[in-house]
């Protein structure tokens, strides 16, 4: 077996990496206008600029995750992270919009070989008791995440060109390479058999799925082209993933999803609630920046600035949460934290009004603040506890392509329901068909119009407090954490799997000094285990 006798180094070189990804899920909606302008595009072009990154970023999860188990999650990061970092070069040299798009789909496919393996990373090098201060930290990474995006972008894009919001990644990239060369282990791999009709039929359910889901506005939910229509895509997708479902129950080789994952009980309802939690985090921001820009006239960086109290409470907090949840039940923590993020929306609906103080939306930021500092760590460390190591990269891939379609679905869910809501809420203008929409108006709202609007953003901010309701709910239903026996034993002899490095078998880490064994266990070994945490 192997032995990390410096895990902290090693999380902190995967945090670099971690954060672009995030950062670039964000940082290109600032930056809309300016592509529009510089390209000279249309705005259904430019929004297939994010789509496209989305899409290329979501299907592969599963198949990378797995990966990370077959070769070595070091390996798969590493490669990621190349082709992430040399993709964004290429966006930022693109001099139209298709050439954009395709380097952004590049670029997706890259962050899809990254995110899977810092969950199994961590997973396999923090024991399952020592692990919740290192989710802390990949938490408020989440949550400082979302305030640099805009406003990072804003900056950027203000400064030197909408290039730079690409540029910016390959230096970082470069040193998040050479810090993970150097401090991220080479862990342990395992001869797995790919399941070939496992992955074709996981990619293309995935894809029809949030492709129709992702596009269903764009479409109006009717035909996108011939006999091919949105909802069709989205029942296809449906159908093909139940076939995959039921291919990796009946398939006598091994399945690329392991559904004896889902045997564990916290594994199950910890993947139900971060799907209600990404479809809230993706839903409840487009209801309220339109509301600061449109009718509190805000300018993009200004409407990113309301997000601090949020981001630096979050970033303080989830640390300290980390350490705190290896010695309490999580549940409450999680739950606590879900309940405040619904708090913190209805908050927000009844200040949605044009002579609100602005001051006054600093409140529920700083609510959301506490809340994500209750969610993340708590989630990511309780999903993780009983994973075997041999599994690590499949758990984190079914994980985080959970939280991925949470994410489109609220994306698709908010943009439908603000579209309803304004039109009942305004009035209807000449030419329009009936149809109100935030875009129509160029920005410019007229004064009488700002009371309808405000409603109406008011309104479809309830949609997303209802949501994480849901997950807290779940969150309640999670199983009490057991002691963890015999995390980091050395296997039997002759029992280890190969190391990535063709090294040796190698002593288990001292749990007691905090070292975490990252090789795996036997396979009777990580069978004992799983049955004693059962």
């Amino acid at each position: 077996m192997e032995n990390v006798a410096r895990p902290w180094p090693a999380l902190w070189s995967l945090v670099i990496g971690f954060f672009m990804i995030l950062i670039d899920t964000t940082i290109v909606s600032v930056a809309n206008p300016s592509i529009m302008k510089g390209l000279n595009t249309d705005i259904n072009s430019v929004i297939w600029v994010t789509s496209a990154y989305l899409l290329a970023y979501a299907v592969p999860l599963l198949i990378t995750g797995r990966l990370g188990d077959r070769f070595g999650p070091k390996k798969l990061y590493l490669s990621g992270l190349v082709v992430f970092t040399l993709a964004s070069l290429w966006c930022g040299l693109s001099g139209d919009v298709q050439t954009l798009i395709a380097a952004r789909v590049v670029q997706g496919l890259g962050a899809a070989m990254m995110t899977p393996q810092t969950m199994a990373v961590i997973t396999r090098i923090f024991a399952p008791d020592r692990r919740g201060a290192a989710m802390g930290i990949w938490g408020a990474t989440a949550g400082v995440a979302t305030l640099v995006g805009p406003i990072l972008g804003g900056v950027l894009v203000d400064g030197l060109g909408w290039e730079w919001i690409f540029f910016i990644n390959v230096p970082v990239g470069i040193a998040g390479f050479i810090l993970a060369m150097r401090f991220v282990p080479t862990l342990s791999t395992h001869p797995h058999k790919f399941d070939i009709p496992g992955v074709l039929l996981s990619a293309l359910g995935l894809f029809l799925l949030v492709f129709g889901i992702q596009e269903g506005e764009t479409y109006d939910w009717g035909t996108i082209v011939g006999p091919i229509t949105v909802w069709g895509l989205i029942i296809s997708g449906v159908v093909v993933l139940v076939v995959f479902v039921l291919w990796q129950k009946f398939n006598k080789g091994e399945p690329l999803l392991p559904l004896s994952l889902f045997r564990d009980r916290n594994f199950s309802l910890a993947n139900i609630a971060i799907t209600t939690v990404g479809f809230t985090v993706t839903a409840f921001t487009l209801p309220l920046i339109f509301y600061y820009q449109i009718v509190r006239g805000l300018t993009p960086t200004e409407s990113a600035l309301m997000m601090v109290p949020m981001a630096l409470i979050s970033g303080g907090l989830a640390p300290v949460v980390g350490r705190i949840i290896d010695r309490v039940n999580p549940k409450f923590i999680t739950a606590t934290g879900l309940v405040l993020m619904s708090v913190a929306l209805f908050w927000n609906s009844l200040l949605m009004h044009p002579d609100t103080p602005i001051w006054l939306f600093l409140l529920p930021s700083a609510v959301l603040g506490f809340a994500n500092a209750g969610i993340w760590a708590p989630l990511s460390s309780t999903v993780t506890r009983n994973l075997p190591p041999r599994q690590a990269g499949a758990g984190s891939g079914v994980y985080n392509t959970t939280r991925q379609i949470g994410a489109v679905l609220g994306s698709a869910a908010i943009a439908v329901l603000i579209q309803a809501r304004l039109v009942a809420e305004l009035p209807a203008r000449p030419g329009s068909g009936g149809e109100a929409s935030p875009m129509g108006f160029g920005g410019a709202l007229p004064e009488p119009l700002h009371e309808g609007f405000s409603t109406a953003m008011g309104q479809a901010i309830l949609l997303p407090a209802a949501v994480i309701l849901l997950g807290a709910a779940v969150a309640l239903f999670f199983a009490k954490p057991k002691p963890v026996q015999g995390w980091g034993e050395p296997a039997a002899a002759g029992a280890a799997a190969p190391a990535e490095s063709g090294g040796h078998g190698a002593p288990a880490a001292d749990a007691a000094a905090g070292s975490a064994a990252v090789a795996d266990v036997d396979r009777s070994g990580v069978d004992r285990a799983g049955a004693e945490r059962r």
